[in-house]
C-alpha cells in the first residue's frame, strides 16, 4: 500500500504539470528551425517545423525570446517565441474547414446515395408485398378449394366405410342363407330317403300280409 501511494502522487504531479503546459502553434512562417538551447549560437536540432504544428511549451528563457517545446510527435527543442501563436494559423483552419466540408460533402453524397438506395429498396419491398398479397390470395383460394375437396373426401370416406360395412353384413347374410339352403337340401334328401324307405317297407309288409288276409278257395271234390 505504501509503494502505491508515491506512484499515485507522482502520476498526479505529472498530470498537473501536463495541464499546466502551454499549448502553442507555429505561425504562418512555413518552417521554423529548432535549436538545442535558447540562442542562435546553439546548434539546430531540427531543420524546420512546418506551419500549424501543434506543440507544448515546457519553459521559456529568462528574456522570453526562446521557448523549449515538445511537438505531439515527440520532437523537442528551443524555438523563438515570435513564431508561436495561441490559435492555429488561418491556413490550418481553412484546411481543416475545407477538410470538414469535404467530409460533410462526402457524407452528404453517401447519405443521398443511401437515401436513393433506401427508396429503391422501399419500392422493391412494396412490389414484393403486392406480390406476396397476390400469392397469399391465391393460396387462400387454393386452401378453400382443398378444404371443400377435403370435406367431400371425408364424406366419401365415411360413405365408403358404411358401404363396406353393409357389404360385409350382406355377405354374412348370404353365407347364412347358403348354409341354411344346404341344411334344407340335406333335410329334403333325408326326408326323401325316409319316404322311399317307408314305401319299400310298406310294400314288403303289404306283400307279406295281403296273401294272408285274402280268403282261401275251397278245393272242389271229385266225389261230389
Amino acid at each position: 500500500m505504501r509503494s502505491v501511494l508515491p506512484l499515485l502522487f507522482f502520476s498526479l504531479l505529472i498530470a498537473t504539470a501536463a495541464q499546466a503546459q502551454d499549448v502553442r502553434y507555429v505561425s504562418d512562417k512555413q518552417y521554423v528551425p529548432l535549436r538545442s538551447g535558447a540562442g542562435n549560437d546553439y546548434r539546430i536540432t531540427h531543420r524546420g517545423i512546418p506551419s500549424g504544428t501543434r506543440m507544448k511549451i515546457a519553459r521559456t528563457s529568462s528574456d522570453g525570446v526562446w521557448a523549449e517545446i515538445t511537438t505531439d510527435r515527440g520532437t523537442t527543442g528551443w524555438i523563438r517565441t515570435q513564431y508561436l501563436m495561441k490559435e492555429a494559423p488561418a491556413q490550418n483552419k481553412l484546411d481543416a474547414a475545407t477538410e470538414r466540408a469535404e467530409q460533410a460533402t462526402a457524407a452528404s453524397t453517401a447519405l443521398a446515395t443511401e437515401v436513393e438506395t433506401l427508396k429503391t429498396e422501399r419500392v422493391d419491398l412494396l412490389n414484393q408485398i403486392t406480390s406476396d398479397d397476390s400469392t397469399l390470395d391465391n393460396l387462400t383460394q387454393e386452401l378453400n378449394q382443398l378444404k371443400q375437396i377435403s370435406g367431400k373426401s371425408v364424406q366419401l370416406d365415411v360413405d365408403n366405410r358404411r358401404l363396406v360395412e353393409e357389404a360385409e353384413n350382406l355377405r354374412s347374410k348370404v353365407d347364412m342363407l347358403e348354409a341354411e339352403n344346404l341344411r334344407l337340401q340335406d333335410k329334403l334328401k333325408s326326408e326323401d330317403f325316409l319316404d322311399g324307405a317307408l314305401a319299400v317297407l310298406l310294400g314288403v309288409i303289404i306283400a307279406l300280409v295281403a296273401p294272408r288276409l285274402m280268403p282261401k278257395r275251397r278245393k272242389s271234390s271229385s266225389w261230389a
